[in-house]
């Protein structure tokens, strides 16, 4: 990840931004210092030939005590790459009031985001320059984290656009299902898809814009599958639903309500962070998602209660923070209070713009207790605390790494309070090894998301609703696979969307497995357009039309098929179990690849029946074919069922069972 337009860094920095997944990066540029100096340099004159040497040899040697030396290169090569692309821009302005300005150049493209907390918190860091910038005042430290900032908001930019990339394409599949019902939620939902394929094209993110596309697409996916019924029992009871209708109903419940958490949770961040009790709440609703209960009703109504809980405690933190003031104008003019006068000014303003300052405001507390602590460990417990605050938010963006040094950093800070001195270098040592772990992560997921775009690409040529949504994953893993160090949500993202791709190519290798079989039962001759057919690129028309007739194409053909709300008087329904009905000679009803009705003795009937499950799963309505042993024809019933004739050619089966075929009676 480059950085962002209009911010400008010094030249060392960008090894530690883009290292800073797999070393801490204080010791990183303790290692840079080191090599500078070896050098006869400092580290703001470090050129891009010198810090390429260090790259090579002192941090490639150190990279290899916690990652392989294969990945460690890998690492080193990029920053390099990275490196000689931003040496020409290097050289930062001197004068702090140009450094503000390109700061705020590059803060620009991040307005639209103002509820994200790294920008409720540039909000504050950029107020409080200014001011210090007209005072005449050094800005050095301001603007470093006013650039790490932008540097996490442009990481977070691009986890976004690769998630709403996403849901884009997950919304346009849907809107192809849902299209013929019409209506104005359906021009709604084809208006919102239509603004949020051009903010992807422009690089900008509409989360609005796609939950209420979403909540109409589930709205519309709902009402099409609950009007799946059966027909009316012998007693004449009410139809009832379909029970995979109900299924389906229900697994699109919980995707729903699984996706409103996910937002809910990434929405209130920093509030679960700050309160461990809302915390735990969370991982409760997290463990309902799991076991398949989680409902979309609870989920809008917590969000509800933390949004009171969010407005209470800014409140709170304001009145904190107006008695860390009092304590603060109490301690005289020392260089250690003036740099607590800016950390306060920083945490009003992000309280003001609505943002929390929890870690502000904890890290404010420790500071004064240090500094009424007396000038003699004033200095020292000053510089501890700080370094607990790297290591606690390095560990936010490795993968356990935060659960682990929870109760040490606790343990750290009791200490400091008490006056005593504390290892951090043990703690460092601990987020290290998370580091490295992190890192071989990373590659496997990467080496896995290789393997299914690979696999992907040997079977998408065929068609049906498990290869259009293995693609869609494919192109997900493609996005993914490029961004660079991930934060811990992105990853989990990237694990999820391994695991269904995977899943789904399993489901793929076994359709193509089956027509293999299908084929080789019938024949190659009399199947030879079968894997062509199923990418829907032949004519459907007619008796002549092909394997599959009546497909609709894959923009409009649904994956699960739909039915009127009400049983057809022309096509009636069919249950899962056989009819208490004689059928004639040659013909059968099936379901799930399985004859329910009709001899099912016939081993090639038995056949054609897993051919009729295979397609039916993409949205076929009709199936005609002929082999040496003569002529099949079929139609589903709307409900997953079919009806089968076979017959010397195909118009025979016309002249005697085309009205059965379509009506389901006899004799008309």
């Amino acid at each position: 990840m480059t950085s962002g337009p209009g911010t400008s860094e010094p030249l060392h920095r960008l090894p530690v931004r883009l290292l800073g997944d797999m070393i801490s990066p204080r010791a990183l540029e303790r290692i840079l210092q080191d090599g500078a100096g070896a050098r006869g340099v400092t580290l703001d004159t470090l050129d891009a030939r010198a810090l390429e040497d260090i790259l090579k040899k002192e941090v490639f040697k150190r990279l290899q005590l916690s990652v392989p030396a294969a990945l460690a290169k890998r690492r080193v090569s990029d920053v390099i790459s990275e490196l000689l692309t931003a040496a020409p821009a290097a050289p930062t302005p001197n004068a702090g009031g140009q450094q503000l300005a390109l700061l705020e150049e590059g803060a620009r493209r991040f307005t639209l985001y103002f509820d994200w907390p790294e920008t409720q918190r540039l909000r504050g860091v950029l107020g409080v320059a200014r001011q210090q910038d007209q005072a005449g005042q050094d800005i050095a430290p301001l603007i470093r984290e006013g650039q790490d900032l932008i540097a996490l908001m442009e990481r977070r930019l691009q986890e976004g656009l690769v998630i709403q990339s996403q849901d884009l394409a997950e919304l346009q599949a849907a809107f192809r299902r849902v299209q013929g019902m019409g209506g104005k939620d359906v021009r709604r939902l084809e208006t919102l898809i239509s603004q949020i394929e051009d903010a992807q094209k422009q690089g900008m993110l509409l989360p609005a814009e796609v939950d209420r596309a979403r909540t109409i697409t589930f709205n519309l996916r709902r009402t099409l599958e609950s009007s799946v019924v059966q027909p009316l029992t012998p007693g004449g009871e009410a139809p009832v639903l379909d029970p995979d209708a109900q299924a389906r109903v229900l697994a699109l419940e919980q995707e729903h309500a699984a996706r409103q958490l996910a937002d809910v949770g990434r929405e209130f961040e920093p509030l679960l962070r700050a309160r461990p009790d809302l915390d735990a709440q969370y991982q409760a609703l997290k463990g309902q998602q799991a076991a398949g209960t989680l409902k979309a009703e609870a989920v809008a109504g917590w969000r509800k209660d933390l949004e009171q809980i969010r407005t209470g405690l800014v409140q709170a933190q304001q009145g904190e923070l107006n008695a860390l003031e009092a304590r603060l104008a109490a301690l005289g003019g020392s260089p250690a209070a003036a740099d607590a006068r800016v950390e306060l000014d920083v945490a009003r303003l992000t309280l003001t713009g609505g943002g929390l300052a929890t870690d502000e405001l904890r890290d404010l507390t420790n500071t004064l207790a240090a500094l009424e602590a007396g000038p003699a460990q004033a200095a020292r417990l000053l510089e501890r605390q700080r370094e607990l605050t790297e290591v606690e938010r390095a560990a936010r963006d490795v993968p356990g790494a935060a659960a682990d040094l929870a109760p040490q950093l606790a343990a750290a800070r009791e200490a400091l309070l008490r006056g005593d001195d504390v290892n951090v270098d043990a703690l460092w040592a601990v987020l290290e090894r998370r580091m490295g772990e992190a890192a071989q992560q990373r590659e496997d997921f990467d080496a896995r998301a290789d393997h299914v775009i690979s696999e992907y690409d040997t079977v998408r040529h065929l068609a049906g609703e498990t290869i259009r949504s293995l693609g869609r994953l494919a192109d997900a893993l493609r996005a993914q696979r490029r961004l660079g160090p991930m934060s811990v949500e992105a990853r989990e993202r990237y694990a999820h969307t391994l695991t269904d791709a995977e899943g789904l190519l399993a489901e793929a290798r076994a359709e193509y497995q089956a027509a293999q079989e299908v084929t080789a039962s019938f024949g190659e001759d009399a199947l030879s357009g079968l894997l062509d057919v199923f990418d829907f690129g032949g004519d459907a028309g007619g008796a002549g039309g092909g394997l599959f007739g009546d497909l609709g194409g894959p923009e409009t053909a649904p994956a699960a098929p739909s039915a009127p709300a009400s049983p057809s008087a022309d096509v009636p329904t069919f249950s899962g179990t056989a009819p208490a009905l004689t059928l004639p000679d040659d013909t059968w009803l099936t379901r799930g690849g399985r004859i329910t009705a009709g001899s099912a003795t016939n081993m090639a009937a038995q056949e054609v029946a897993g051919l009729l499950d295979l397609a039916l799963n993409m949205g076929v309505r009709t199936v005609r074919l002929e082999d040496e042993r003569g002529a099949w024809a079929a139609r589903q019933d709307g409900l997953g069922a079919w009806r089968l004739a076979h017959g010397p050619n195909l118009q025979t089966i016309e002249d005697r069972l085309g009205g059965w075929l379509t009506t389901g009676e006899f004799g008309g």
